[in-house]
């Protein structure tokens, strides 16, 4: 009886594993689709070899084959090494990168948040010499009303219902920063008062203000109007001489 009349005699059992458990191969397409225990067509398969025998060529024909598939070969120690520390240099480097980029964006926040620093002081500045401005403006323009209030009260007509208008006018630009200086007895300083009479005096040891004749007005530091007033000089010098000039009898009757 033929080879294939035996074999189709009893059971066919098909063994469509991928990997031959005999070989360790990889079975082709048809290969897998063959009766179990057969190698060809109606051929029964070779005896298997002992398992040492067959261990060891078939681990190395798996590997041959998986290197073939990847298509990558094993790496040594040494150049798994190399390209770990190729890997370390290049990863130190793109730190150092990020850490000079770092430093330059921080530098330019720094140096943008400084700018913005001194953009708002600037404004600040600005905005006060813009109301500063404003407010002088307005207060000299008031000085003479204010001198005629001071008028009034000098000659008594300072009283009821003008009185109230008036302590409210001063009251209000007080508010304003307005402030009004020059006392009878205060020494002469010609950046804030204007001298209109001088004279000497025996009572004074300094140039003094003996009387004011219109008061001065500032705003903070800013004068508005020096205070206009009369310069008592010392009557005699520091060695006792006399200051006030000698006239000549027959030059005062000419």
């Amino acid at each position: 009886m033929p080879a294939s009349e035996e074999t189709s005699s009893g059971p066919v059992i098909h063994d469509h594993r991928r990997i031959d458990p005999v070989t360790g191969q990889v079975r082709g397409k048809h290969a897998a689709s063959k009766p179990a225990g057969t190698t060809g067509a109606g051929r029964p398969a070779p005896p298997a070899e002992a398992p040492e025998a067959a261990s060891g060529p078939g681990e190395d024909k798996s590997a041959d084959h998986e290197e073939r598939e990847t298509g990558e070969t094993p790496e040594s120690p040494e150049e798994a090494t190399e390209m770990v520390t190729g890997q370390a240099v290049k990863g130190g480097k793109q730190a150092a990168d990020l850490v000079v980029q770092l430093a330059e964006r921080t530098a330019d926040v720094q140096r943008l948040q400084a700018e913005y620093a001194n953009y708002r002081k600037r404004v600040d500045r600005d905005r006060i010499a813009v109301r500063e401005q404003a407010v002088v403006g307005t207060l000299s323009g008031l000085l003479p009303v204010l001198d005629a209030i001071d008028q009034a009260r000098g000659h008594g007509e300072r009283s009821g219902g003008f009185k109230s208008v008036a302590d409210s006018l001063h009251a209000a630009l007080g508010r304003l920063g307005l402030v009004t200086y020059g006392e009878k007895g205060d020494p002469f300083d010609p950046k804030i008062h204007e001298a209109l009479t001088h004279s000497y005096s025996a009572d004074v040891t300094e140039d003094t203000c003996v009387e004011i004749l219109q008061p001065g007005y500032k705003v903070g530091e800013r004068i508005l109007r020096p205070a206009r007033v009369a310069v008592a000089a010392p009557a005699t010098g520091p060695d006792g001489s006399s200051n006030e000039p000698d006239w000549d009898i027959a030059e005062e009757g000419n």
